[in-house]
C-alpha cells in the first residue's frame, strides 16, 4: 500500500536504551540446561539485557526518547502525539500517558499500540498517516518491552531467547516523504502459537447473594518455535516482496534489511528468499537476543549512529510475532 501524498513524514532523529544488566549464555547454563554453544549455534544470541527490579518499562522508554529528542534539537512541548509500542505496559490501562509525563511532553496526545514484535513497525505506519493527513507534525514513536519479566526461567526454549529494551523515533511533517510503501498482515488462527494467555480463576466473596466472580492473571510466555520459525521465513518475504512491488523496486534495490531480531536463522533464511546478501542485514541480535517491539528501533537507531544509513538508502523493515502479527514498511532515506 501507498501512503498519502498530501504531506511527507521524515524520520528525523533516533535513539535508544537497554538496561545495564547483562546476561550471558555462560551464566543461564548454571540456571537451566543449555551451553553457550547450544544457544549461539539455535539462535545468534551470546547475550541480553535484563531491566532490574528498581526501575520499569518507563524508566527505559524515556532514556530512548531523551536521546531521541536531543538528537533531533527538539523540545518535547513540541511533540504533538507519542506512540508507544509495547506488549508489556506499567499498566494494564497503557502507558503512553505515564512516558507523555516523564518526559513532559504537556502538549502531546497519547497511545498505546499492542502488537508485540510488530509493533514498532505498526506504530511507525500509523504515524505517517497522521502525518500524511496533515493531522500532526511532530510525533514521537516509541517500542519498548521487558519480557524478561513474562518468561519462564525453568524453561530453556524460551528463556534464552529474551531480554529487554528500548528505541524511539521521532517523525515530523516534511515535503520528504521516507514511507515509500507498507503492508499490515494478521492470522488470529494461529495465535496460540505465541502468546501470554489471560486465565481466570475462580474468586467466592462472602455476600448475602453467595456471589462468585472471577480473577484473572497472565500465564508466562508460550512459544511454539517451530511454527512461529516456518511462519516468519514464509510470510516476512512474501510481505516485502508485495511492498517492493507496490512502489516499483526490486530485492537489489535494498540497501539495508531490518528485520525483528528474533532468531539470526530466521534473518539468514528471510535475506535468502530475496535474495539478499548476509552483508546487507543489520543485526544485533548477539548483544541484546529479543527485545520485541524494541528490537527493530534500537537496530535502526545503531545502524543510524553507526554512519551506515546514507542518503537515497532503500531500507525494507518488517516485524513479525505474536498474533500473528506481520508488518512491513519501505523507507528512503532522505
Amino acid at each position: 500500500m501507498k501512503p498519502s501524498n498530501l504531506a511527507g513524514a521524515h524520520i528525523l532523529a533516533t535513539g535508544s536504551a537497554v538496561p545495564d544488566i547483562c546476561i550471558s549464555n555462560e551464566t543461564l547454563s548454571s540456571i537451566v540446561n543449555t551451553s553457550d554453544e547450544w544457544i549461539s549455534n539455535r539462535t545468534g544470541i551470546k547475550t541480553r539485557r535484563i531491566l532490574p527490579a528498581n526501575q520499569s518499562i518507563i524508566d527505559i522508554a524515556t532514556r530512548a526518547s531523551c536521546q531521541a529528542l536531543n538528537k533531533a534539537d527538539l523540545n518535547p512541548e513540541e511533540l504533538d502525539l507519542i506512540i508507544l509500542a509495547t506488549s508489556t505496559p506499567n499498566d494494564l490501562f497503557g502507558s503512553a500517558s505515564q512516558l507523555q509525563a516523564s518526559i513532559k511532553a504537556t502538549n502531546a496526545a497519547a497511545f498505546d499500540i499492542t502488537a508485540a514484535c510488530s509493533g514498532f513497525v505498526i506504530s511507525l505506519i500509523t504515524a505517517s498517516q497522521f502525518l500524511n493527513s496533515g493531522s500532526y507534525k511532530n510525533i514521537l514513536v516509541v517500542g519498548a518491552d521487558i519480557l524478561s519479566r513474562w518468561v519462564d526461567w525453568s524453561d530453556r526454549s524460551s528463556c534464552i531467547l529474551f531480554g529487554d529494551g528500548a528505541g524511539a523515533a521521532i517523525l515530523q511533517s516534511n515535503i520528504n516523504n521516507d514511507i515509500l510503501g507498507f503492508q499490515i498482515n494478521t492470522n488470529g488462527l494461529d495465535a496460540n502459537q505465541l502468546s501470554i494467555a489471560s486465565k481466570a480463576s475462580e474468586e467466592i466473596v462472602c455476600n448475602p447473594a453467595k456471589l462468585k466472580f472471577m480473577h484473572s492473571h497472565y500465564d508466562y510466555l508460550r512459544m511454539n518455535g517451530k511454527e512461529v520459525y516456518k511462519f516468519a521465513v514464509s510470510r516476512v518475504p512474501e510481505s516485502i516482496r508485495q511492498c517492493l512491488k507496490d512502489v516499483n523496486l526490486l530485492s537489489n534495490d535494498i540497501s539495508w534489511l531490518i528485520l525483528h531480531q528474533a532468531n539470526q536463522r530466521i534473518l539468514n533464511a528471510v535475506a535468502d528468499k530475496l535474495d539478499i546478501p548476509k552483508n546487507k542485514i543489520i543485526s544485533n541480535i548477539q548483544s541484546y537476543g529479543n527485545t520485541s517491539a524494541a528490537s527493530i528501533p534500537i537496530a535502526l537507531h545503531e545502524a543510524f549512529d553507526a554512519g551506515k544509513i546514507m542518503n537515497g538508502d532503500i531500507i525494507a523493515i518488517a516485524g513479525f510475532g505474536a498474533g500473528l502479527t506481520w508488518a512491513t514498511v519501505i523507507i528512503k532515506w532522505h
